[in-house]
């Protein structure tokens, strides 16, 4: 590009504005792609019809999905977690109450140490009922959503 000595001259018209390209940064003499391996969206065909569905990544039953599983992990670790660490601590400060005995020689702590095993199934119990009930209907309902969606492109 030469020097340009009158740069506001009266008669020269102004260039255009570059067109927007995302993957492109702008330098003082010109356009150079910033990542020129990066892909490029296609434009739409002028007599395609809207798609009126949402696209399945941005539905909203896979948030309600993330959260009712999130619910349940946090149900069944808080209980068989919470159990444990309520021993550790039982054990750590009160050393009176778990060597303090139950029946004839059945010390406390020994018996609340035999029930971490009924309460880890209680809390396998918990996980999977609340699998049954909340995460499963929306996973099915996702599935089928998903099976209609390739139906639909499958058939464009």
């Amino acid at each position: 590009m030469s020097y340009d000595p009158y740069p506001s001259h009266p008669y020269r018209p102004p260039d255009p504005p570059p067109p927007h390209d995302p993957y492109a940064y702008t330098y003082t003499y010109g356009t150079h792609e910033t990542y020129p391996w990066a892909p490029r969206e296609a434009p739409e065909p002028a007599g395609r019809r809207p798609q009126h569905n949402a696209a399945l990544g941005h539905h909203s039953d896979l948030r309600v999905l993330r959260s009712a599983y999130r619910w349940q992990r946090r149900v069944a670790t808080l209980t068989a977690l919470g159990y444990f660490i309520l021993f550790l601590i039982l054990s750590a400060f009160a050393p009176s109450f778990m060597t303090s005995t139950v029946t004839d020689g059945l010390p406390t702590g020994l018996l609340l140490a035999l029930l971490q095993v009924p309460v880890t199934w209680l809390a396998i119990g918990l996980y999977e009922q609340t699998a049954r009930r909340r995460v499963d209907p929306i996973a099915d309902r996702i599935r089928k959503l998903a099976e209609l969606d390739a139906r639909r492109e499958g058939a464009r």
